[in-house]
């Protein structure tokens, strides 16, 4: 059961209060928050860390790991991968200038997860 946040899709918060929201860390794509069981995922096209894009409906992410193949049962991606099984509620938000984050709902895994080289 996801907690109440108030938002709507398309609202921009800055990184304080996306974490005053959420009660989540500061930094990181990937923030998982025991108090309000809930896991904010954060796409920032501002920096090139990763390739995560829309294709049709279906938004790609790339999970934490920057060196070599990304494991499954690392830390939030773990978090993300199980999040249907244990009712963890996840959200997406996308950057797209400086400390403008922009607010695109509640977000499930759409299929089965795929790994790149």
């Amino acid at each position: 059961m996801s907690f109440e946040h108030g938002l709507q899709p398309s609202d921009v918060l800055t990184n304080q209060e996306l974490m005053s929201t959420f009660k989540c860390a500061m930094v990181g794509g990937m923030r998982y928050s025991h108090r309000t069981n809930a896991l904010v995922l954060i796409s920032d096209h501002t920096k090139s860390l990763y390739d995560d894009r829309w294709i049709s409906n279906v938004f790609h992410y790339t999970g934490m790991g920057q060196v070599g193949h990304q494991s499954l049962d690392y830390s939030q991606n773990k978090k993300l991968y199980q999040s249907i099984h244990t009712n963890v509620t996840v959200y997406l938000f996308e950057v797209f200038k400086q400390n403008q984050y922009v607010f695109q709902g509640e977000v499930y895994l759409s299929g089965e997860t795929t790994r790149q080289k």
